[in-house]
């Protein structure tokens, strides 16, 4: 577990080394956990539990799950509703999951779910419940399918009101 009110950096800044901000420096009472149900939005929760409990803050999951127009097939027919209606169901039986991990942990907590492009999303619900901060995992793609698959926690980065904490995945 990370004791965040005893870490230090250690590097020299401005005549002393810098700390993280301690509880009361810096309000965070709600940050918003972007969850897609992999593994590295598993660490960013785990992280933000630490946080949460911490600073006493309350977390907001939240996951986007998106439909491709692709999947409707190449006469553009709409989708039946029963399947529409089972993906949302299991989105929310698995985001019902994930939100008793952080009461678990005996957080206080509660999950949103939407659809729509991800990064939107994320920073629209974190300015609509005013969240202090985002944390968010990386899945530590580079290179070419970092290009072709882009990057959600990059756009959650430039797009967002607050501060945005990414949550590296590990490097194998």
């Amino acid at each position: 577990m990370i004791n965040l009110t005893r870490y230090t950096r250690g590097a020299e800044h401005a005549g002393g080394p810098r700390s993280l901000p301690m509880k009361g420096d810096i309000p965070v009472d709600r940050m918003l956990v972007p969850v897609d149900f992999s593994e590295p939005a598993g660490k960013a929760l785990d992280y933000a539990i630490t946080l949460a409990k911490t600073f006493g803050a309350k977390i907001d999951l939240l996951h986007v799950y998106h439909v491709p127009v692709t999947v409707a097939g190449p006469y553009a027919e709409p989708l039946p509703v029963a399947y529409m209606d089972g993906i949302r169901k299991s989105a929310e039986a698995q985001l019902d999951s994930w939100l008793g991990r952080v009461r678990d942990a005996g957080v206080s907590g509660e999950s949103h779910l939407t659809e729509g492009a991800a990064a939107h999303e994320i920073v629209e619900c974190a300015r609509q419940l005013q969240v202090d901060q985002i944390v968010i995992g990386t899945r530590g793609l580079t290179g070419l399918k970092h290009l072709m698959l882009g990057s959600v926690a990059d756009r959650t980065v430039r797009l967002a009101h607050c501060p945005v904490t990414t949550v590296p995945a590990d490097e194998e």
